[in-house]
């Protein structure tokens, strides 16, 4: 099953044997690893990326997910560059994009408390206690989440309830004065403007489903093509 998966520790030697540990799970074909980033809240609350993986940036390899959980726990004004800018990828701090709830992010935020770290990663698990039994020793708290699929349609009634809006101010319009008109205009524009948005969305997503797809692709092929045949 493709997770999120956040696991917290109260050190940096723990945060990194809990890394090195999910290395070793993928490595095995316990779990697929398919990107991981490693942070740090300082005492001002302030998350730092220390590290990410060796697989290319996270912001590229699954962006809609790993970086932009990234930058809501991190916050627009909390978030601090450390070993690598790939995180800051578009979209970063879309909820929607994340594909998990909000519940959960709020669960995350609560535990990753100021001098702590975590391990974010999206993994694909078939039964959760080989990450936990790892974890445990180190004193990791693991929260995990199914990513949900990925909506790549508009809001149908949404956009329904803009284009009567637009169809009723034309109308109206047409019976108002100069000044009363362009201001009806004005709004009019502004209503299109936000439907244009909204598709314009919806194809930006999906557009990064695929990329995350193909990427992830590449990732089994590279760990396939690595392994000693049998």
């Amino acid at each position: 099953m493709d997770r999120m998966l956040v696991v917290v520790f109260n050190n940096e030697s723990k945060a990194y044997e809990g890394r090195k540990a999910l290395q070793d799970l993928d490595n095995d074909g316990t779990i697929s690893l398919y990107a991981y980033a490693v942070l740090a809240k300082d005492a001002n609350g302030k998350v730092t990326v220390k590290q990410d993986d060796d697989f290319g940036p996270v912001g590229t390899l699954v962006g809609t997910s790993v970086g932009s959980l990234i930058g809501l726990l991190g916050g627009p004004a909390g978030l601090a560059i450390g070993a690598t800018a790939g995180v800051l990828g578009g979209g970063l701090f879309d909820l929607h994009n994340v594909r998990i709830g909000e519940d959960f992010i709020e669960d995350v935020s609560k535990a990753l408390l100021p001098n702590k770290l975590a391990i974010v990663a999206q993994v694909d698990e078939q039964w959760t206690a080989p990450v936990d039994l790892r974890m445990a020793p180190l004193g990791g708290i693991v929260f995990r989440r199914a990513l949900s699929d990925v909506t790549d349609t508009v809001n149908q009634e949404e956009i329904a309830a803009m284009k009567a809006d637009i169809a009723s101010f034309k109308a109206e319009a047409a019976k108002e004065s100069a000044d009363r008109q362009a201001k009806l205009q004005d709004r009019v524009k502004q209503l299109e403007s936000k439907i244009q948005a909204q598709l314009q969305k919806v194809q930006d997503r999906r557009k990064a489903v695929e990329r995350q797809a193909q990427a992830k692709a590449q990732r089994l092929k590279s760990k396939a093509d690595v392994r000693p045949s049998l």
